[in-house]
């Protein structure tokens, strides 16, 4: 990863909590709990990358890659809840509702969602970007957020639990539930570094060979992943009842499908006149990750 990205993304992040105790300091410990536990900040990366890329400078599109992180922390927290996924581990770590409770776990999922967008139209950010950027940019990761999107996608998968379903299927679900974030980050940079209609499209191909490639790897380490180094179980969804990829295609196959997808991003990136260097490398290290 961009360390500097990182490095600004975290302190960015660090500071849009101030002032969330206020009411209620347990939920600001829940919030910064789940959104500064770390992770890749493959979102916001991309989302500040792709702003670069097409022109922009990408210190005026922080206030976005924070908030498309918060959108995907308050996902997370959610998605480990006793009546979604029931994960007990995230990172390594507990998962909210284990420390905090049920109860709190929603509340803090729901506040970094509201907050992401407290984040993105907020004056400073809206004099940073433009106002007319700003409202396209929120509308994209609003989308993004909801039933067009990843909660959608998370209905669809909720419904599909011990159903055969196809591939075709299955993609449209992940489509949802892990692309559309992906997708709406990278179009986000795109409209606020003023990127053309040629880029857009470039980077929207990148983005979404990038996020079924993510998919699939996420399946395969839950069948061949080791518990330690992924920081959460294994298994989770053959026990759920799950369609996957591997269930559907098998290792080897689902394997070249990864492969594939990540030779379909770099390609997308040749539509670029700047270094996209970092972002072939980012694709490929997706690819390859063991976590």
């Amino acid at each position: 990863m961009n360390r500097q990205y990182l490095g600004q993304i975290n302190a960015a992040l660090e500071q849009s909590l101030s002032g969330c105790g206020e009411r209620n300091r347990e939920l600001s410990e829940a919030m910064r709990y789940s959104l500064l536990a770390g992770g890749k900040r493959v979102r916001p990366v991309l989302l500040l990358e792709f702003c670069r890329l097409c022109g922009g400078e990408p210190e005026t599109a922080l206030p976005f890659a924070c908030a498309v992180e918060m959108v995907h922390a308050y996902s997370l927290i959610h998605d480990d809840l006793p009546c979604m996924d029931n994960d007990d581990l995230r990172r390594g770590k507990p998962s909210n509702h284990k420390v905090f409770g049920e109860a709190m776990a929603l509340l803090a999922g729901d506040a970094l969602l509201t907050l992401a967008f407290e984040t993105a139209l907020s004056p400073r950010s809206i004099r940073l970007a433009g106002a007319e950027k700003a409202a396209r940019a929120a509308g994209e990761l609003a989308r993004a957020a909801g039933a067009r999107g990843m909660v959608g996608g998370q209905a669809v998968d909720l419904d599909s639990q011990g159903k055969q379903i196809s591939l075709a299927e299955l993609r449209k679900m992940d489509e949802g539930k892990t692309g559309a974030l992906i997708l709406a980050a990278v179009r986000m940079g795109c409209i606020l570094g003023g990127g053309s209609k040629k880029m857009t499209k470039a980077a929207e191909k990148y983005a979404e060979a990038v996020g079924l490639a993510f998919q699939i790897v996420d399946d395969i380490l839950d069948v061949t992943g080791d518990s330690t180094v992924l920081g959460k179980k294994t298994g989770a969804d053959s026990l759920n009842g799950k369609c996957t990829y591997v269930s559907l295609m098998g290792l080897e196959q689902a394997s070249a499908e990864v492969e594939k997808l990540t030779e379909e991003a770099v390609q997308a990136l040749s539509q670029f006149d700047g270094d996209t260097e970092y972002l072939c490398s980012l694709a490929k290290e997706l690819a390859a990750r063991k976590k």
